[in-house]
């Protein structure tokens, strides 16, 4: 449990340092976008996120057999609730200017790349 809050916490300390360069960059470079927009999508990601270390986090706390089909499901509700968000924003939103695609994709690329860090510093020193 100590973990699982380690992680969830650095995720937060994450999306708040996200949210920082996010309002200084539209306020310095006049960007097209809307704070709201960048906000609204960050802390779904970053809910996406949490999930998905929980998932797996509690998996590693299994026993040997089931650590594998928790990570492979992590990954799997990864992928499905991003392609489900990318529905919603993309249709339903109607957020298909250029700066709302590139807002989307350093969001996923800077989520993804950080779930990938914490899922490989755990997965280290164990076998799947």
């Amino acid at each position: 449990m100590k973990l699982l809050f380690k992680k969830i916490l650095s995720l937060f300390v994450f999306e708040i340092l996200i949210l920082v360069v996010y309002y200084f960059l539209i306020s310095v470079l006049n960007l097209n976008l809307k704070f709201t927009s960048g906000l609204l999508l960050s802390l779904i990601f970053t809910v996406i996120t949490a999930l998905v270390l929980v998932v797996f986090i509690t998996g590693q706390k299994k026993n040997p057999e089931s650590q594998a089909i928790h990570s492979l499901s992590a990954i799997g509700i990864k992928f499905l609730l991003e392609l489900l968000l990318a529905f919603l924003w993309f249709f339903v939103g109607k957020k298909s200017g250029l700066p709302d695609v590139l807002l989307f994709f350093v969001l996923y690329l800077a989520f993804t790349l950080f779930s990938i860090l914490i899922i490989s510093k755990e997965l280290k020193n164990r076998v799947l």
